[in-house]
């Protein structure tokens, strides 16, 4: 038998046991798998997305479609949000908000770099079609939160209108409790919409301002509308009815947490005749601590320490640091005359819906959906 391409030499050890020792000098052709480096296990979303082909580019953002199985995600959370279900139309959030605590979603797509969230943009296809099927499952009175880790209308729902196809199931099909969270003033495109998704349903629109300090918010929120615009858009869905007010969240320690701050927050809430005003510590995840904290290196020096203490070992802060923004958050509200952002409110169908324990991060959870 020729030994050319793996010759086999047997040798003595210890213990006069034998072994072979193979010279592999040819066995590439032979065993090629051999050679391969170790193969990472891929999840079928991140291996959607890694498939997913370019559909269009923005400044250093791209477009992909994303093939989802599902729309509605299941919330699991601990920290007493108030409902269930949540929708995210989009993965990944052109704004750049330097304190998103959602840049972990894209660790289920497998990328770890923390700007990816923001350059890469993931659209979910057949969203209204998935949506009348999940919706089919879910009795009435669900509590779903759409935009809870991204903003639904970001620049690219000007063009897939995806948020928008939404709200057009919601408005065929009565007796949920919707909630969104949006920075933008595209919101107002669908303002018609929104009031007969409004008549059918229990609608809430939350508009996030973490500050009126125009310069402040285009250094936190560089791709974000600006302030004013946001009260704006509150003013024009007060006007036309829909229940409607400001998260000024998040609340971050030396930059945007003084009463004056928040205090003008409120008062531009309460002049655009905002329903309920609303704010929460800043919460700090791991995958978002680089870019926050190149944030701070950049514009607030002086911070660096105290923030490495508060939120090195931690994504919460103290919770007698909550307690203390709880307290200031409730007196401004007094003063300014703004409810809450979570109420019973009665359904015209006649369901029950009760009133639920406010976050108190002022956060929204991810859920895990496709």
């Amino acid at each position: 038998m020729a030994l050319d391409a793996v010759s086999v030499q047997a040798y003595c050890v210890c213990k006069g046991e034998y072994m072979a020792k193979i010279n592999t000098s040819n066995s590439d052709a032979l065993f090629p798998i051999l050679n391969q480096p170790d193969q990472p296990h891929i999840g079928p979303l991140a291996r959607a997305a890694q498939q997913a082909p370019l559909d269009s580019e923005g400044f250093l953002t791209e477009y992909r479609p994303l093939e989802s199985r599902s729309l509605i995600g299941k919330v699991i959370s601990r920290r007493g949000v108030p409902f269930t279900h949540a929708i995210n139309p989009y993965r990944g959030c052109e704004f750049a908000c330097r304190y998103c605590y959602a840049r972990y979603t894209h660790e289920f797509l497998e990328m770890h770099d923390p700007a990816e969230f923001e350059r890469k943009i993931y659209f979910k296809q057949n969203a209204a079609w998935l949506l009348r099927q999940e919706l089919r499952k879910l009795p009435q009175g669900t509590h779903i939160g759409i935009g809870s880790a991204t903003d639904p209308y970001q620049p690219i729902e000007r063009r897939q209108r995806i948020t928008r196809s939404i709200w057009e199931v919601f408005a065929e099909t009565g007796g949920y409790s919707i909630g969104l969270v949006t920075k933008s003033v595209l919101v107002l495109r669908d303002l018609e919409l929104l009031q007969k998704v409004a008549k059918k349903n229990r609608l809430s629109i939350h508009l996030t301002v973490t500050t009126m300090d125009t310069r402040l918010a285009r250094l936190l929120e560089p791709r974000a509308p600006r302030p004013d615009l946001r009260i704006h858009a509150l003013k024009r869905l007060r006007q036309a009815g829909i229940r409607a007010g400001v998260l000024c969240s998040p609340i971050m320690p030396g930059i945007n947490d003084a009463r004056s701050s928040m205090a003008a927050v409120a008062r531009a809430a309460a002049e655009a005749d905002a329903n309920f005003f609303s704010a929460g510590a800043l919460f700090l995840k791991p995958c978002s601590q680089p870019t926050f904290f190149a944030f701070l290196r950049e514009h607030y020096p002086a911070l660096m320490r105290s923030y490495e203490l508060r939120y090195g070992q931690n994504a919460f802060v103290s919770a007698e640091y909550r307690k203390r923004i709880a307290e200031i958050v409730d007196s401004i509200s007094r003063e300014f005359r703004l409810g809450h952002r979570f109420e019973q409110m009665p359904m015209k169908t006649g369901l029950d819906f009760a009133a639920r324990r406010e976050d108190p991060q002022g956060y929204l959870p991810f859920a895990q959906s496709a």
